[in-house]
Order: C-alpha cells, then sequence, then structure tokens
C-alpha cells in the first residue's frame, strides 16, 4: 500500500468537507487518469460532465462555497484544494480549477446581483466553464505579467461600449460560458462580462502547451468589435485593475493548494515505487541518493503547506496580502517543482513514462512556475518593495 498523507488541520468544518473531497478523488477520480478522453487541451466537455456528475451526486460539487453562498475561509479552503489536487483531475471534477475557481471569488465580491445570477450562478452549479481575458500576445507588445500594457481598446459608442484586441494564454476559453475581459478605457482598466461564445470573439488558435489539465486549453483570441451594455461592466469603469487584485492574490495561493494535492500524491507514488523496487542488493529507498530526495522532498511539502497556511491566515485577516501571496507563489511553486523533479528522478525511467501520474504533475508543475507571475517578476516586485520599505523607514 502507498503512504497516504491525510489532510492537515484547519477547523472542523473544512476538515470534514476536505476529507471528503480526498475519499471522493482517490476512489473515483484517479481511475479517470487513464481515460481517452483526456486530451492535449484537457478533459473533454463529455469526460467533465461525467466526472461533475459523480461529484453532484456525492455532494462535492464546488465543495469551498456552501448552500448559502458562504465561501470556506481561505485556510479552510486551502485543505479542501490539496485533497481535490491529489489527482490533477481532481480539482476540475468539484469545480474548485482555474480560471473558474478565481472568477468565482471575484464575481462572488465585485459583481451585482443581476450579474450574479446571470454569469456566477452557472459556474458555481458546474455547468458553465470561465475564462479571464487579460493576457496579450508578445508580438503585439500587449499586456503579459505587467497589465499596464494594456492593448485592447473599449470606447464608448453612445450607451454601450465596443471592445476591441487580441489575448492570449487564456485558459480554458475554448468551450467556456462566460468571459471576463479586461480593456482599456479612457477611465482606465476596465472588467466587462460576456456570455460566450460570441461571434465577435475568434479563437485563432489553441496553442500545444506543456500542461494539459485545463479543459479548453490556453487560447490565442480576437476580439473584434464586440458590443456590450453597460450592464455588463463588472464593478465600476476604471476599476480593473484594482479587481484584478481582488482575483489575484488568492488565485496565486490557490494555485499552490492543488498543486500541493498534486506533489503529495506524486511523493506516494515515488515512496511506494521506490520501497518495492529492489537494486544491488536492497530495496532503492535504503540507497541514500535516492531515500535522501524522498526525505528533502517531505521537508520541501511541509514548507510549502506552512507557507500556503501562513498566506491563507494573512488573507482571512481582510488584508489584501498582495506582498505575501507574491512571497507564496515563488516559495511554493520553486519547492514543489523540485518535489515533482526529485519524484522522476527516483522512478528512473519509469518516471519519464505515463505508466504513472507522475510525469504529468512534473509537467503542471513546470508551467505553475510560470502561470499567474512567472518567478523572476514576483522576485522583482518584492525587491522593489524592500527597496521602498527602506527608504521609508530611512526617512522617518
Amino acid at each position: 500500500m502507498m503512504e497516504k498523507t491525510s489532510v492537515a488541520d484547519g477547523g472542523a468544518r473544512g476538515r470534514a468537507i476536505a476529507a471528503r473531497v480526498e475519499a471522493f478523488v482517490r476512489e473515483v477520480i484517479v481511475g479517470y487518469e487513464r481515460d481517452p478522453r483526456w486530451g492535449a487541451h484537457g478533459p473533454s466537455a463529455e469526460m467533465v460532465a461525467e466526472m461533475r456528475a459523480a461529484a453532484r451526486e456525492r455532494g462535492l460539487l464546488t465543495p469551498h462555497i456552501l448552500a448559502d453562498g458562504e465561501h470556506l475561509t481561505h485556510r479552510e479552503t486551502a485543505l479542501v484544494l490539496r485533497a481535490a489536487g491529489l489527482s490533477p483531475l481532481g480539482p476540475v471534477a468539484v469545480n474548485v480549477a482555474a480560471p473558474d475557481e478565481g472568477n468565482m471569488y471575484l464575481l462572488g465580491r465585485v459583481a451585482n446581483a443581476a450579474q450574479k445570477a446571470r454569469y456566477l450562478a452557472p459556474i458555481v452549479a458546474g455547468s458553465a466553464r470561465s475564462t479571464f481575458f487579460m493576457t496579450e500576445p508578445a508580438a503585439d507588445n500587449g499586456a503579459g505579467s505587467d497589465p499596464a500594457m494594456l492593448l485592447t481598446t473599449a470606447r464608448r459608442d453612445g450607451a454601450d461600449w465596443v471592445i476591441s484586441g487580441r489575448k492570449w494564454f487564456s485558459t480554458g476559453a475554448d468551450g467556456a460560458a462566460v468571459g471576463i475581459v479586461m480593456a482599456k478605457a479612457d477611465e482606465g482598466a476596465t472588467l466587462f462580462l460576456v456570455e460566450l461564445p460570441h461571434p465577435a470573439l475568434r479563437i485563432e488558435r489553441v496553442p500545444q502547451t506543456i500542461d494539459s489539465t485545463m479543459p479548453g486549453g490556453h487560447p490565442v483570441v480576437a476580439i473584434d468589435e464586440l458590443r456590450v451594455t453597460p450592464e455588463q461592466v463588472l464593478g465600476e469603469v476604471g476599476k480593473g485593475l484594482q479587481y484584478a487584485q481582488v482575483r489575484l492574490a488568492p488565485a496565486r495561493l490557490t494555485h499552490c493548494m492543488r498543486w500541493h494535492g498534486a506533489c503529495t500524491r506524486a511523493q506516494e507514488i515515488a515512496t511506494d515505487y521506490a520501497v518495492k523496487r529492489r537494486a544491488f542488493g536492497q530495496p532503492l529507498i535504503d540507497h541514500e541518493g535516492v531515500g535522501f530526495m524522498l526525505a528533502e522532498n517531505r521537508i520541501d511539502l511541509k514548507q510549502a503547506e506552512l507557507m500556503i497556511d501562513w498566506c491563507a491566515d494573512v488573507l482571512d485577516s481582510g488584508a489584501r496580502g498582495t506582498t505575501e501571496s507574491s512571497m507564496a507563489k515563488v516559495a511554493v511553486s520553486e519547492a514543489l517543482y523540485r518535489v515533482a523533479d526529485r519524484c522522476v528522478q527516483v522512478m528512473g525511467a519509469t518516471g519519464v513514462t505515463r505508466d504513472t501520474v507522475v510525469e504529468q504533475v512534473f509537467r503542471e508543475v513546470r508551467a505553475f512556475r510560470i502561470y499567474d507571475g512567472p518567478t523572476e517578476v514576483h522576485k522583482w516586485s518584492l525587491a522593489r518593495k524592500i527597496k521602498k520599505d527602506y527608504l521609508k523607514a530611512m526617512a522617518a
């Protein structure tokens, strides 16, 4: 039997939900990992619907949002999303995957009642997927990690708005029913809601990427004279960057939560392999070169868990957590990459095959070091804050 890592402490409510999610993922969703409907751009719509039907039957669909609309605390969410992440398909199955989880969080805090009924409710119900149109192609010199470079425009035309531009790495856009578009108005960056598919939004291509978990891939999308009404403005005009921060800090952390679960599973598989596989007269784990890697993984996993919980506590205090989420994103993504890399190494040739999910986890976590801001961008931002804090202290 593989070593099973139980969910950690974080409140009775969170522990209870996480334990049920963990059981569901291990007993049901792990079996889908060899399903041929899981393709290069994520599981098919049919497969997603099937997994979500199973989650719904167990009362586990969208488990981080309670029946009355209340969200679990960030600390409780950490338990649930780590449990969901024990399979790369788990977050999709229980409807806590990116970008939907982050979009639900944003809409829940910024959308008005009518927008929640029209756009948020179907996502929470798991009957619709969503996408966030922010990042723009490098060839256009558009917004990437620096949203201030935004090129997509929104101009007024009577009471309506007309939006034009190009977006890429629009995760989940192929097959999404709800889109959040960031565009530059005269008043500043603004968010708009749109129902998809829409004739004014055309998918140019869906790039082949190193990861393959998120349904709909990461398309390049052309937006040509998209007309929206004032009722489709999310929040206030000109506050798009501010609202993006409402979403981005928690979303960085929930990425950490999900991939922590995946790397925990990879560690279980690598441990099982190292204990059972023999070489040079003894189990692999008894060779220091192998055993030490698994020990280092245990350390990295625990440090990453503590970093996640620390940042969750900051967000639960009501703080924006921009700096803390950047620190967590860097520390956790780099630690989890080391874990996944060592798991591949421990398993040797088997580790680079698709005989186990370890190879998949390695690819996904490698992408995680870039998604939601590359490590280097977060370090640059942190260095700027260090300088600012120093100069402020010197001037006091």
